[in-house]
This record gives C-alpha cells, sequence and structure tokens, in this order.
C-alpha cells in the first residue's frame, strides 16, 4: 500500500495507469472515475502512438496499439488479478478463460481486471464509475465489473448514439452506439438529476396554452390513480371525484389561477407553465449529445465530446470532488472537470497526450491555468531527459516537441520525411492572415551540420517558413554557421527571424522559446474552445504523492 503525502493542485501523470495508481493514489480519494479504456476502436490508432513490431515498451503496444494478444505479459496480468482481485474477480477470469480460451479478449480482460481492483481502492464509498466501451466488450467488461464492485452496485448500462456510425458490413448493421456502464462503490452515491431541453416539436404539441401575460402552459389532470383515498374523495366545481390534491390546496390553486375547469362540468385540471419546468427527463439512452466537432474536435482518435463527460460530472460529483480518468487520452474529462470547478487526476502513457492535455487546457482557460496542476514523470531536468532519450527515443521526441507545442507529424515510422513535428503560426491579424507553418527535427543521440543541413533541404521542399532542429546536444560552432547560412525570414511587419535555428533541451527547460512573429497563436493543435466565465484557480487535491 503507497504511503501519500499532500500535494497542492491538480495532476497529470505520465505512465502506466497501474503503477500510478499504486504508487500515488491513496485508498478512497477519489468522488468520480471516467474511463474510456481503448479496445478496437480506431484503425489509424496505431499511427499515432506505436507500431507493431514490437520494438516499444510492451505496456506502450498493450495500452495503445489497440491490438490485444495473449503473450508473457497477459499471462502476468491474469495471475495477478486472479492472485490479488478478491475471489468474485478470480472466478470471474476462470470462467472468462474456460469460455473464451487464451485468446486476446481474455488479454483485454486480463489487463483491465487488476485496474479496476485499484480503481475501486481509490474510490470514496459514496464515488462512482463509468466505463466507456463499444458493443465488442461491454458485456465481458460488465461481468468484469461485477467482480469487482459487486452487481448489487450496478446502477445503469447507458446508451450513448454517436453521430457518425460505423460502416454496415454485409453481414452487419453499423454500429451507432457506445456503452457506459456505471457503478457505485456502496449504496449510497453521488447522484444529482439533471434535464435536458425539451424538444422543440413536443413543446409545440403539449405546451399548447398561452396565458395573457404570454407564458405557455399545458393541463395536466388532477385525478388521483388510487380510487381508495376517503379523505381525497369530494366534489369541487360541480365535480366529485378522488382528487390528487386536498380540498384546501385544490382551493388555493383555484384562487391563484392554476387550476382551470375548461367548461362546465368538466373535470378541473392543473396549470403546468413551461418556464417552471426543470426540462425533459434523462435516460440511459443518451441521444442528445452530438459527436465532438467545429472547435472541439482536436484531431485525436476516440475523443468524446466535452458535453458528454460534463453531463457525467454534473450528475456523479459536486463542485470541489476529486475526478479521475486513468486513460485520458486528449484531456475530455479533465477540461469538463476543469470547467465545472472540479478537481482532476489524469494519467495516461504517451508524451503525446500529456502535450495535447496541456495545451488544450492553456487554449482554454489562459495562462493561469499553468500554476494551477503539476506534471508528474515529466524529465524535469537534463538527466531525466537524457534517461527518457536512451529509454524510448519517440517518447522523448513526443516530450521534446511538446516543450515547443508543436504537434507530432503523422507518419508512420521510417516515414517521417525529415519533419518530426510542425507548428502553425500567422504573422498578421488572424482574420486576414496567411498560415505559415515551422517543421520540427529532434535529436536525442549525436548531431552535426549535416543534420543542419538536411533540415534546410526539408525547408525548401516543404515551403515553410522556419526551421528548428531540437537537439539534446550542445550545437558545435560549425552547426551554428550553417544555421545562419540560411538566412532570415521576414515577416508583413518587418521583422526578422533565423530560417534555421537551434534550440536545446537545456534551452528549452530553461524557458527560451522558438523566436516567431508577435501574432503567432500556437494553432498547433487545434485550439479548444475557450471557457466562458471560469476560473482557473482550484482547491488543493489530498491524498497524492
Amino acid at each position: 500500500m503507497p504511503t501519500m503525502a499532500g500535494m497542492s493542485g491538480n495532476c497529470l501523470y505520465y505512465g502506466d495507469n497501474l503503477k500510478v495508481l499504486r504508487e500515488h493514489i491513496a485508498d478512497e480519494s477519489v468522488d468520480l472515475i471516467y474511463l474510456d479504456p481503448p479496445f478496437n476502436s480506431n484503425a489509424d490508432y496505431n499511427v499515432l502512438f506505436s507500431e507493431k513490431d514490437g520494438s516499444q515498451a510492451a505496456s506502450q503496444i498493450k495500452a495503445f496499439g489497440d491490438t490485444w494478444h495473449w503473450n508473457t505479459e497477459a499471462a502476468r496480468n491474469f495471475t495477478d488479478a486472479t492472485e490479488h482481485g478478491g475471489d468474485r474477480v478470480a472466478k470471474t477470469l476462470m470462467g472468462f478463460r474456460a469460455l473464451l480460451g487464451t485468446n486476446d479478449m481474455l488479454a483485454y480482460l486480463a489487463m483491465m481486471a487488476p485496474r479496476l481492483c485499484e480503481l475501486r481502492r481509490v474510490l470514496k464509498p459514496t464515488g462512482s464509475i463509468y466505463l466507456h466501451c463499444d458493443p465488442t466488450s461491454s458485456h465481458y467488461l460488465k461481468l468484469v465489473l461485477d467482480g469487482v464492485f459487486g452487481p448489487e452496485n450496478y446502477r445503469n448500462e447507458i446508451s450513448w448514439r454517436r453521430s457518425n456510425p460505423k460502416s454496415q458490413t454485409s453481414t452487419n448493421f453499423a454500429n451507432c452506439r457506445d456503452i457506459i456502464l456505471r457503478y457505485s462503490k456502496s449504496e449510497t452515491c453521488t447522484f444529482n438529476k439533471v434535464f435536458a431541453e425539451h424538444d422543440p416539436e413536443y413543446v409545440a404539441k403539449a405546451y399548447k396554452y398561452v396565458d395573457d401575460q404570454g407564458r405557455r402552459y399545458r393541463l395536466l389532470p388532477l385525478l388521483n390513480p388510487n380510487d381508495n383515498r376517503p379523505n381525497l374523495t369530494y366534489e369541487f366545481l360541480g365535480v366529485t371525484r378522488v382528487w390528487r390534491w386536498t380540498r384546501a390546496r385544490m382551493e388555493q390553486g383555484y384562487q391563484d389561477g392554476l387550476v382551470v375547469q375548461l367548461k362546465p362540468g368538466a373535470v378541473p385540471q392543473y396549470k403546468l407553465y413551461l418556464d417552471e419546468s426543470k426540462g425533459r427527463t434523462i435516460t440511459n439512452d443518451w441521444s442528445d449529445i452530438q459527436q465532438a466537432a467545429g472547435n472541439e474536435a482536436l484531431g485525436y482518435p476516440t475523443q468524446k465530446p466535452q458535453a458528454l463527460l460534463e453531463r457525467i460530472l454534473t450528475v456523479s460529483s459536486n463542485k470541489g470532488d476529486v475526478v479521475l480518468d486513468p486513460f485520458c487520452g486528449c484531456g475530455t474529462a479533465v477540461a469538463a472537470a476543469q470547467n465545472l470547478k472540479r478537481r482532476w487526476i489524469g494519467i495516461d502513457i504517451t508524451h503525446l497526450a500529456i502535450g495535447l492535455i496541456k495545451h488544450r487546457l492553456f487554449t482554454a482557460f489562459g495562462e493561469r491555468i499553468n500554476k494551477t496542476y503539476k506534471v508528474i514523470g515529466e524529465p524535469e531536468d537534463l538527466r531525466g531527459a537524457a534517461q527518457l532519450a536512451a529509454d524510448d527515443p519517440y517518447q522523448f521526441q513526443w516530450w521534446a516537441l511538446s516543450l515547443v507545442n508543436a504537434r507530432p507529424a503523422e507518419q508512420k515510422k521510417g516515414a517521417d520525411k525529415g519533419i518530426d513535428g510542425r507548428l502553425y503560426f500567422h504573422d498578421e491579424a488572424l482574420s486576414s492572415a496567411e498560415t505559415k507553418q515551422v517543421i520540427f527535427s529532434v535529436k536525442a543521440g549525436h548531431t552535426g551540420p549535416a543534420h543542419v543541413r538536411d533540415l534546410g533541404f526539408v525547408l525548401q521542399r516543404e515551403k515553410a517558413q522556419i526551421g528548428v532542429l531540437i537537439s539534446m546536444q550542445e550545437p558545435t560552432q560549425p552547426m551554428r554557421t550553417e544555421a545562419a547560412s540560411a538566412g532570415f525570414y521576414q515577416s508583413i511587419g518587418g521583422t526578422q527571424f533565423p530560417r534555421l535555428q537551434i534550440l536545446t533541451i537545456r534551452e528549452l527547460l530553461d524557458g527560451r522559446k522558438v523566436e516567431l512573429p508577435a501574432w503567432h497563436d500556437q494553432r498547433t493543435f487545434k485550439a479548444a474552445p475557450k471557457a466562458k466565465g471560469k476560473s482557473a484557480e482550484e482547491p488543493p487535491i489530498t491524498g497524492l504523492e
């Protein structure tokens, strides 16, 4: 069991979420968990995060290759979950093994089981967990959740209708729905009822009356469904019935103009004004939330709309509560928590995702947000950067690009055409600006003048305005001479900027920036919509190390 120390602010963790949960998150310290673990969700996912040639760490392939295989790592997960997950979890997984055999699905479930056990540990007694998945695995995951949380703590199976259904095959209907499984830690859990806006067609049909003040209303019956209520049986406006209301309340409502009789002898009814209605009841069929699109769509595979997460957070948490997303991806749950004044913890196993989340928070909440959270697991000095470069050059590359807000190039390994990342900028008012670009080359090892020359050739080929070489090593004088020979890019305002720039990791850690025109707007990743009227300041989280 980890020993925890208090820490202020919200947290992003880089690393395997199982390790982070066990080493950093205290028992019963989280109010709400949302997770959207990958599983056969998008064929392009591998292009962004990992190749299938086995060259990266097993946990990275397992978590972000989005392809699962039974191997030594899967067998180790299975053993861990059956030996330490409790009797119900062990029986569930052994049942799956008997049913499925040692196939890819069992490998996936064996990965999920120990993580769900840790998530239950960190959840408060009044907390809830929402697991987002697709019908490929939802029925299996529901049984695993039964084993971890107990079938008595199952709450809902929510169906979210996506706006871009998958293509129909020759033998199957197109799938347009994801499944969200909701469980609680105990019988008592946070649940705030929410309501949606009424459909305009329904309003026009149901609220068809308008009073003298222009208020729209409908008429509802006052009859009691229980006909054996002597104390509520009386005559009113010439009609004797078993009423819902007492006589005193009925008379007061009539005097207030809320009880009406459309004609003599008709059964009285009461007015329900549209502006007093809480709205449409939310069921477990969520067909009213559209897929992330427009400014919200950040180009990240499997991104979920922020409205979906805000509904979940509104229902199952309160202001100041702690929300945890152990597969936080592009940070939709984090952004929703920040927007709704919840505290948050995000965990992800790629520096690409961590960089995207930092950029998303910056564009939505402004520069002040940077002081309200901490990133744990990123290199903080040259020694840490050198270690990351030695351990995993691709993660080093993504981390280095995040320091300058650049997006990694979305090409497969070996086909990057000399470009590791891009950053777009403008050098005049955005309303009339031509989008221009900076291209990046990241070198974790030895560098020399040839690398600068190569970047110059790529700069010309791509018709880019500026090229930047990010180097772990200090540049030599011949490298600086080669960069200077490329000359300058002159902005519309007349200011000159070096066309080839060399930045070292040491300089970036010290705060040095790429030299760009003043109108630079960092639209490398698609900018998240600005948060309206929301403060970046949040209370501290306890129970973290």
